[in-house]
């Protein structure tokens, strides 16, 4: 309803009262004013509740990665049953490490864009190039409005009938590979993957399981903020896309005996 002013002309209504301005948020009671007239927020500084190591190789006829199940709360192995493979469509696989509340973000949005694809009904479905590209542009943009997504994706996926291999950090910074490992895997695990396909690149499904089975359990440890539960990611051309999992890591600790 518009009020006649004392200069002849008609002002908007007045907002309900203690209701937020526009462009403005809303103050509950009790809680600070919050100051956004300059465009000011608070950014996350560093990542909160963390998983730890991606790995992933291709063989012969597809790609295989693996990511344990704990979600770190700092230090404390807070929450031990934590998917971080995901089935993107029957050609795609992604894992992830880093921030989980990111990870579910970047989730919630790519089964979005996965249905909205699938809506359209043209015949055509996401490949794992484009996830890779579309993923390389929206970590880069975040990353320069100064407000990252503190994670590092594999992309894994079969594209014109050929294994690809690629990740993404938080900066933008994008690679394809046939061996690739995030977080403390890097290190640990990259070495290991790398030497056994340079002699064997032409490896069958099962000898890259095993691979990455002896790649998981190195990192189980040498990796603190690691789990030895597992899932484990398949695709491969003819049977598509499978996650296995949880699966569980020998272990033989009788070596790290403590002494006085």
């Amino acid at each position: 309803m518009a009020l006649l002013g004392n200069n002849g002309w008609c002002t908007p209504a007045p907002f309900w009262q203690n209701g937020p301005a526009p462009g403005d948020f809303y103050n509950f009671p009790g809680n600070a004013v919050q100051s956004v007239d300059h465009g000011m927020r608070q950014r996350s500084q560093a990542p909160m509740t963390t998983g730890t190591s991606v790995v992933g190789i291709q063989f012969k006829d597809g790609v295989v990665i693996a990511a344990d199940i704990l979600a770190s709360y700092g230090s404390l192995a807070r929450y031990r049953n934590c998917e971080r493979i995901m089935k993107v469509n029957d050609n795609i696989l992604l894992g992830a490490s880093g921030d989980y509340a990111d990870y579910q973000c970047i989730k919630s949005n790519i089964e979005r864009k996965v249905l909205e694809e699938q809506c359209l009904d043209d015949g055509f479905s996401l490949k794992p190039k484009a996830l890779y590209c579309w993923l390389t542009r929206v970590m880069y943009n975040r990353r320069s409005n100064y407000d990252p997504l503190w994670n590092n994706f594999v992309i894994a996926g079969i594209d014109d009938g050929k294994p690809f291999l690629g990740t993404v950090d938080k900066l933008g910074t994008a690679y394809t590979d046939a061996v690739i490992s995030t977080g403390y895997g890097a290190y640990m695990a990259t070495p290991l993957l790398r030497k056994a396909y340079e002699e064997n690149s032409e490896m069958t499904k099962e000898e890259a399981i095993e691979l990455l089975y002896k790649a998981m359990q190195v990192l189980f440890y040498r990796d603190a903020r690691s789990f030895p539960k597992y899932h484990l990611g398949i695709i491969t051309k003819d049977k598509g896309v499978e996650i296995q999992g949880p699966l569980v890591l020998d272990s033989n600790w009788e070596a790290a005996i403590l002494t006085k």
